[in-house]
């Protein structure tokens, strides 16, 4: 199984969550057999190269009021030209739910939507509770589950090697359920 995490990155957050991620994915014995985790900086790599990978974890971060990160942002009229048919997907969003509680993670919620006609299998939810903000574009219909794991560096950083270490087994766990 070869996962790949793409992210973009402006105050280096989301990149050293990407790579503490990869370290845990690579570390868990339950990772399935002959699987490689590599990281891509989407700055620097076309989303095209997305179509190469069994697994695909996505990493964005909210700006100001609800706006997407710039390499994204630069990246964003190609989303929907990659072919994501049968690809297992997850998303993790970082935010400020304090600061910013009516927008917090939307940036996240934004990637789901841009992706959500895609043929591929979502993986990832995170519950809600434990954080406090007002609206979010990152929630389900029903109120309960982040379309990703939501992680706040600027009010959380306390709980976030916590999150990632719980979110990798979750993943896991998700991409062996569906490899079988």
């Amino acid at each position: 199984m070869n996962i790949a995490i793409f992210y973009g990155s402006t105050t280096c957050y989301t990149e050293m969550t990407a790579e503490k991620l990869k370290v845990l994915l690579e570390s868990d014995p339950a990772l399935p057999v002959n699987s490689s985790v590599s990281l891509h900086n989407i700055k620097q790599q076309p989303l095209q190269q997305m179509q190469d990978y069994d697994v695909l974890i996505l990493g964005i971060s909210t700006w100001d009021f609800g706006e997407l990160q710039e390499d994204w942002e630069a990246h964003w009229d190609e989303i929907g030209g990659v072919n994501l048919s049968g690809k297992i997907v997850a998303i993790y969003g970082m935010g400020d739910q304090i600061g910013y509680t009516e927008w917090f993670v939307d940036a996240m919620g934004m990637l789901s939507d841009a992706i959500a006609d895609q043929p591929c299998h979502r993986i990832g939810f995170w519950s809600t509770e434990g954080y406090q903000f007002d609206k979010s574009k990152a929630v389900t219909a029903d109120g309960e589950w982040f379309v990703g794991l939501a992680l706040d560096e600027e009010n959380q950083y306390d709980q976030t090697d916590l999150r990632l270490l719980q979110w990798s087994a979750q993943l896991i766990a998700e991409i062996t359920e569906l490899a079988v």
